[in-house]
């Protein structure tokens, strides 16, 4: 019943999630990190994360991380840059990640 009164703007501002040795330690402190859009604001990753996931969000930080330079057959080029948000989330709830939306 939820469900249906999603809005699909909150589709539009979560990438995916981020999933590294780090973000996989964050989870025991109620912590989860997702990609998103380069134009996302806190509350509407707030928003998202509380409306797609149904849970309690207490914080949201944000950072862009900056896309690497590496080389492919001897020529440079850069990595796109692209922003994260790390989520807290109220004690005693958590969010499955490997599963989907």
């Amino acid at each position: 019943m939820a469900k249906a009164a999603i809005d699909t703007r909150h589709y539009d501002v979560i990438v995916g999630p981020h999933i590294t040795e780090k973000t996989t330690l964050l989870s025991e402190n109620n912590a989860v990190v997702f990609k998103v859009t380069g134009e996302a604001t806190k509350p509407q990753i707030k928003a998202a994360v509380e409306a797609l996931f149904d849970v309690k969000v207490v914080g949201v930080n944000t950072l862009t991380q900056k896309g690497k330079t590496k080389r492919w057959k001897g020529k440079p080029y850069r990595r796109s840059d692209f922003k994260k948000a790390v989520v807290r989330l109220a004690e005693g709830q958590s969010i499955d990640v490997t599963s989907g939306i």
